[in-house]
């Protein structure tokens, strides 16, 4: 079966990897009975990942013709007589409309539908999501026939559950292999000690010897190496001066002058006097100028990112433009979500509804990412008005919507939000009917 690049962009490239079979139809009937049908249609919905009534429905609203697929048979029928290169046209929109990524490319795409009946398509690529247009005849069609969910969000819980357990297996798998090792050290130091492993081997004179004797001396050899390093008793100097001395000779000279450097003097503020006046004042370490001077590294963080946002940039290199950022995970996640808020009095839940690809895009860099999602709108609600702690479920729920965020992250932020040292916050309490209800849908599921 002769194949080719999904993507007439991509028809020219020789080592692109997503492939799908040539279209091949074949007519039948004659007269007002005449129909046309795609003979593999099977085979090509199955490459793009996309059922085969959707394309054959697809054809059928195109040329305002009857369409039908068989789900039995997988005979895909459309009425009239319609030529290959046509019908072939024709797929090429429908894959950029339902099977390519609006933002990469990328073919890895799957179909969701939200709560609100809108179709949309979520990269597994680069995790952006792209919304279908709603006017197109199709979204209908996909509405009432949506298509199989991969796996639940049973399956998923299920599977991160096993995957810990064999973590914590591991872990005691070599927790146990650590002490053996530790029990034969001891059995060894101890016997040596007492003078019980010291074999001296003495070599037979003669003729009077076996075989193995004459033949091995190589052997020999070895093991009259290992008896004498097994008297050996390693000792190493843990003095000041043996640790100086080592670290020395590892590091460079600068290197070694900034190890060496004691703490206690970093930690002293350094005394100037003011020729003016002759009041001595204390200049701060290095390590609160931020502190005192402001969050400057945050306030470059936002800017850089407002500026980078008002290029227009896709959503592959907003990625790559965050991993660039100076700065920790948390620092440039929280310079983030007040970029695309700041400055919003009321209305969060709309304004994060509008600029939600840039917080899936950012989600999607890592595991980890959705706590640092969180703990950036718990920090954004510290120096933002009331009004912006008061919406925090709703915003929550608009990211729970667009698979944003997962119920496990959240309960398990608000429940470390509650003993934490931001406990008195104000944003528990409007959290806190979000979680119950994210609780019970859950017990639900797992009763189910």
């Amino acid at each position: 079966m002769a194949l080719q690049n999904i993507g007439a962009g991509n028809s020219d490239d020789a080592f692109y990897r997503y492939k799908m079979p040539r279209l091949i139809t074949k007519i039948e009937g004659r007269g007002n009975g005449i129909k046309t049908n795609i003979v593999n249609m099977v085979d090509v919905a199955k490459a793009l990942a996309r059922p085969a009534s959707y394309t054959t429905k697809y054809f059928g609203c195109e040329l305002g013709a009857q369409s039908k697929f068989d789900e039995k048979t997988g005979v895909s029928l459309v009425n009239g007589s319609h030529e290959t290169v046509k019908l072939a046209g024709l797929l090429e929109n429908f894959i950029k409309k339902y099977v390519q990524c609006y933002g990469c490319g990328n073919p890895e795409t799957e179909v969701l539908i939200t709560k609100t009946q809108m179709v949309q398509l979520k990269c597994a690529a680069c995790g952006f999501i792209s919304d279908v247009d709603m006017r197109d005849k199709l979204t209908s069609f996909i509405l009432k026939n949506p298509p199989e969910q991969k796996k639940g969000s049973k399956d998923k819980k299920a599977m991160r559950r096993a995957e810990k357990e064999r973590l914590k297996e591991g872990e005691a798998a070599d927790e146990e292999l650590k002490k053996l090792k530790k029990e034969v050290k001891k059995k060894v130091s101890s016997t040596s000690k007492d003078g019980h492993v010291k074999v001296s081997s003495t070599k037979k004179k003669g003729g009077g010897g076996s075989d193995e004797d004459h033949n091995s001396p190589a052997t020999s050899q070895a093991d009259e190496e290992e008896e004498a390093d097994d008297d050996i008793q390693w000792h190493t100097d843990t003095s000041v001066e043996a640790a100086r001395q080592r670290i020395q000779e590892q590091l460079s000279t600068v290197t070694a002058d900034m190890v060496m450097l004691s703490t206690t003097e970093m930690e002293k503020p350094k005394v100037t006097s003011k020729a003016a006046d002759g009041i001595k004042t204390a200049v701060p370490p290095e390590e609160n100028v931020k502190a005192v001077n402001g969050n400057t590294t945050h306030e470059k963080l936002v800017k850089e990112i407002k500026a980078n946002l008002k290029k227009g940039v896709t959503m592959n290199q907003f990625q790559s433009f965050l991993g660039s950022l100076p700065g920790s995970a948390q620092e440039v996640m929280n310079a983030l979500y007040e970029a695309l808020l700041g400055g919003v009095e009321k209305g969060f839940e709309k304004e994060v509804a509008k600029k939600i690809n840039y917080i899936a895009a950012a989600v999607a860099q890592g595991e980890g990412s959705q706590l640092l999602l969180l703990h950036a709108i718990e920090e954004y609600c510290k120096k933002s008005s009331p009004s912006a702690t008061r919406e925090v479920p709703l915003v929550l729920k608009a990211l729970y919507d667009a698979d944003a965020l997962e119920e496990e992250y959240v309960i398990e932020w608000y429940n470390k939000g509650l003993v934490g040292g931001n406990k008195g916050s104000a944003i528990w309490k409007y959290v806190k009917p979000f979680v119950e209800w994210l609780q019970n849908a859950e017990s639900e599921s797992e009763e189910e």
